[in-house]
């Protein structure tokens, strides 16, 4: 089935007046992309003819003249299905599956989809009562929505314009209270809000007003919302209401061809009923129910009833009705929708469990899992990423772990494209490797363009998943963060969307995130993360930067063993023999090395080197890697430099026993004690031995005892430690030294 036959299957299952303007010219872009005609379009246009124009199909075909981003047939697909329609894709299931959806298409969380239409079966609504009364529904119906001190508005006269009746303002001073006192006195509803126009029945509007006007302004509380689609039998709007089990305070029949239900939307403001009457309505269109998008606004007008309309009563088929509140409704839908695995027994993989995902970085994460890179700023944590990018990309080490080689997305949120790129350039040449498998690396600059997590990782999802990707690299999250970042059921929400795209692609998903303010020296790496604990335990692997404090001393160490390695290697490109002209222990002081040099590499370039390794140990900073890994043993915590661009490992020990700002020093091992505390009383005997040779050239042990505060036998045995034998108690000085005879 080609394009076109698939947007005429979808057309006819398509009401054009439940769209948008804009999605009515997508449906127009998108047959003729797939070679229809404007007929086509036009003949199916006219089916709204509230809104259609003869010829407006035609100019507006003309100036459809092609785009770098057309609307596809998928376009077409989801109006269809966001209608209750289904689409065959001819007698290939997987036929349309692939078609390319516009770039901005946000796949859905959930399909939201509960009434399979193809099963259901209609109900007929109550008949009219044979002693209806519309005192009564209109008494019963401002009962159920209304406390008696809120205002209503009522509208009982219309005008009409081009063959409709419009209604007018209408009145909206007059409280719930006072319109129920008036109901109890009343013959009929003529006598509470004024006689109407039979040809248009009446109207009333469902939220409260503040008695001074009927804008959306006027509006009280965002209690209710509007349900209204007479694209479909009244019998099966009625059925839908019910299957979708919708929180209804009062459904009221129109008179012609809808029931009117109010739903308890109960939102504390009107931002939040925008957002939860834009979940209603998507989820009554996914299934089956047109709705009209007029109907979003809370000052909207539904049908009052008790009036009638040409003979027809508008009457209150019934009230509260479905799930008791929005929030119960809400979450019976998301329980609907979970899409959870079901429960397995162990019996069925204790002996032959599934195989473990293929590791990523060899010790610390396996594909299809989440690792999180945190640290300072100033810690080059955007390098390091970019490290691991390489490392994959051409299946090198990182930071001294094993990468297995494979495809890379680095999405970047914070640089400029073309920094970016340099810097990856940059990590090459500081790595010193040629990017052969450049390739393997692909770079999304999203920069300006950042949007929350819940809306970036749909769209991440389509374009990576025929790419097959080992991993996904997400740099920085505080650009796609939605919620508070201290909230843990936020954060947790947040979170979630990484393990969706780690599921969806089977690949990993590595990020990064900043520290939190103050000394981060006593802190546990997991404590470390700005933000709710959730970011720490969330991640199967966790791999945290802490500074390390380098003075003047350490600093010349590493310039020292740097300029050493540095003319090193140089000079075993140049002269390999040059080695069996210094010591090795000569070899690793730059001061030594420095003839060898010159003789080799001669004068300039040897200060060139020199110079070159001097700007980098001034420039250098010290790291402490550590971290929590969830699939793999714990490791020993590894330091490295950040010399812009890498991070070299410190393969000489040269940080080893640095610490971090606000760290307390190491606590020495017993073994360490022990060694310490005998060389101190081995110094103390030597030097009261010394001492008292200096009167005497015969010294006592006793004496020596006395002077040390020990018994005589415990002062044999420091004497025997330092390789002095008394004999007979005496300790002799021959030839002008300490010792025995």
């Amino acid at each position: 089935m080609n394009d076109l036959e698939v947007i005429a299957e979808c057309l006819p299952q398509i009401n054009p007046a439940a769209l948008e303007y804009d999605e009515w010219l997508a449906v127009g872009m998108a047959v003729k992309q797939a070679g229809g005609s404007v007929e086509m379009w036009d003949t199916w246009s006219q089916r709204d003819s509230g809104r259609y124009h003869p010829n407006e199909c035609r100019k507006k075909w003309e100036g459809f003249r092609g785009s770098a981003n057309p609307v596809g047939v998928g376009s077409i697909v989801k109006l269809c299905r966001d209608q209750g329609g289904e689409v065959s894709f001819g007698s290939d299931p997987a036929a349309g599956q692939g078609r390319a959806l516009d770039w901005d298409f946000v796949i859905p969380a959930d399909d939201l989809k509960i009434v399979r239409q193809e099963w259901l079966q209609e109900s007929q609504i109550p008949p009219v009562p044979e002693n209806w009364s519309g005192l009564a529904d209109f008494q019963n119906y401002i009962s159920a929505l209304f406390s008696a001190d809120e205002f209503v508005g009522i509208v009982a006269d219309a005008y009409s314009a081009d063959g409709r009746w419009m209604p007018k303002k209408g009145e909206f001073n007059r409280s719930a209270g006072e319109l129920l006192e008036e109901v109890a006195k009343a013959p009929d509803l003529g006598a509470v809000i004024g006689d109407w126009p039979e040809e248009c029945g009446a109207w009333i509007r469902f939220n409260p007003l503040d008695g001074k006007g009927v804008a959306d302004s006027n509006v009280t509380a965002y209690r209710y919302a509007l349900v209204e689609s007479d694209e479909i039998s009244i019998e099966r709007q009625f059925t839908i209401y019910h299957e979708l089990e919708l929180p209804i305070a009062a459904m009221v029949h129109s008179g012609g061809k809808s029931l009117h239900a109010i739903v308890k939307i109960d939102a504390p403001d009107f931002r939040e009923y925008q957002k939860r009457v834009d979940f209603l309505y998507e989820v009554c269109k996914k299934n089956g129910l047109v709705i009209d998008r007029k109907n979003r606004n809370p000052s909207r007008l539904s049908r009052l009833p008790g009036a009638t309309r040409s003979g027809v009563p508008q009457r209150l088929i019934e009230t509260n009705t479905g799930k008791a509140s929005w929030a119960e409704w809400a979450d019976w839908i998301a329980a609907l929708n979970d899409d959870l695995p079901d429960v397995e027994s162990l019996a069925e993989f204790i002996n032959d469990p599934p195989p473990l995902s293929d590791c990523l970085i060899e010790g610390v994460l396996r594909k299809g899992h989440k690792m999180l890179v945190s640290g300072p700023s100033k810690a080059g944590k955007s390098f390091l990423l970019l490290e691991l990018c390489v490392a994959i990309a051409e299946g090198r080490e990182w930071l001294g772990w094993q990468c297995a080689q494979g495809r890379v997305l680095y999405v970047n949120l914070e640089l400029d494209r073309a920094s970016c790129y340099h810097r990856v350039k940059d990590v090459y040449r500081a790595i010193g490797i040629p990017p052969r498998n450049a390739g393997n690396l692909d770079m999304w600059h999203l920069r300006g363009k950042a949007m929350g997590m819940d809306n970036l990782a749909p769209r991440l999802i389509r374009r990576a998943v025929k790419r097959k990707y080992s991993a996904v690299v997400i740099d920085p999250i505080y650009k796609v963060i939605t919620g508070d970042e201290n909230a843990a059921d936020q954060m947790a929400k947040f979170c979630n969307q990484f393990d969706r795209v780690a599921s969806e692609l089977g690949c990993a998903v590595i990020y990064c995130h900043h520290h939190s303010k103050g000394d981060q020296g006593q802190k546990r790496a997991q404590d470390r993360a700005s933000g709710s604990g959730v970011f720490a335990r969330d991640p199967d692997a966790l791999i945290d930067m802490i500074e390390l404090e380098i003075d003047d001393k350490r600093r010349e160490q590493i310039l020292n063993r740097w300029s050493c390695d540095a003319i090193s290697s140089a000079m075993d490109q140049r002269s390999p023999g040059w080695r069996d002209r210094i010591s090795q222990d000569d070899a690793l002081v730059a001061e030594k090395l420095a003839p060898v040099a010159v003789e080799t590499l001669g004068q300039s370039e040897s200060l060139r080197i020199s110079s070159e390794s001097e700007t980098r140990a001034e420039q250098a900073t010290g790291w402490r890697i550590g971290g929590i890994l969830r699939e793999f043993p714990a490791f020993k915590p590894r330091n490295v430099f950040f010399c812009y661009p890498v991070h070299p490992v410190d393969r000489w020990d040269l940080l080893a026993d640095a610490r971090a700002d606000g760290e307390m020093p190491q606590r020495k091992s017993q073994k360490e004690a022990n060694a310490e505390n005998l060389e101190i009383k081995n110094a103390e005997t030597r030097m009261i031995v010394e001492e008292l040779f200096e009167s005497k050239s015969i010294v006592e042990v006793i004496d020596v005892a006395n002077e040390l505060g020990i018994t005589e036998r415990a002062t044999r045995d420091r004497l025997k430690a330092i390789g002095i034998k008394p004999k007979r108690g005496m300790i002799m000085k021959p030839n002008g030294s300490c010792g025995s005879d």
